[in-house]
């Protein structure tokens, strides 16, 4: 009997000791995975402003009424956020989601500023329209990109002139996500993106890619319905 007593006391005293090495663990593993959770949070699944608290390597983003948060540049995380995907040039490789990019250092991602002229094929949900001298520049995290239609992507460009000025911002309903209800890839998007906007632009005759000319208003309103309905025939969810 004082044998079996014994035993369960050690026992006891085991599992307390255990206890703390368990939490301290957990902790460590947290810790390992925090900058990831962060930045998958600060995504906006729909777009929507991301304005919860962040710490020192996030930074508010208020030009042209942009009003997100983004991690800033020099900011390291164990792994980028899942479901972007990677983009070579000169010699390196970026990783692209949500309007940031990456690069890998090390064996983590560090964020960076892309260099000019890379190029992606689809803008974050999230981006901002402004036009300097009537030309739409796409705007995300203090980066600049303008649709370039040889190569079918949106590239990287530097601030336009007067940037620090006011600027003319597209009205809201060029801007909206398209969630693909299909798991279609970002390959996949980027062509259906691409197609609907050449249709929308054959049905409604504007171009959204183009400075605008005269009373543009009624068109745009009809490219927007057009592209809206040929996503949606094609398998998004579009808001």
């Amino acid at each position: 009997m004082k044998t079996r007593t014994l035993a369960s006391l050690a026992a006891t005293a085991l599992c307390l000791l255990a206890m703390p090495l368990a939490a301290h663990a957990d902790q460590r593993q947290h810790d390992g995975d925090r900058g990831e959770r962060t930045e998958r949070d600060g995504r906006g699944d729909r777009g929507e402003r991301n304005d919860r608290p962040r710490g020192r390597d996030f930074a508010f983003d208020r030009r042209f009424d942009h009003d997100r948060y983004y991690p800033r540049p020099g900011a390291q995380f164990q792994r980028p956020p899942p479901g972007g995907f990677y983009r070579p040039w000169g010699g390196d490789r970026y990783y692209f989601h949500g309007g940031v990019w990456y690069r890998p250092w090390g064996p983590r991602f560090q964020v960076v500023r892309p260099p000019f002229g890379i190029g992606i094929d689809i803008l974050p949900p999230f981006y901002t329209t402004v036009y300097f001298g009537g030309i739409p520049y796409y705007y995300a995290d203090d980066i600049y990109y303008l649709w370039e239609p040889t190569r079918r992507e949106y590239v990287v460009t530097a601030p336009p002139a007067g940037s620090d000025a006011a600027a003319t911002r597209a009205p809201a309903e060029t801007e909206f996500y398209a969630y693909p209800k299909n798991g279609q890839g970002e390959e996949q998007q980027a062509n259906d993106r691409y197609e609907c906007h050449g249709w929308a632009r054959t049905q409604s005759g504007y171009d959204p890619t183009q400075p605008p000319t005269g009373d543009t208003g009624a068109k745009r309103a009809d490219y927007k319905r057009a592209e809206r309905a040929c996503l949606e025939g094609r398998g998004y969810s579009v808001n």
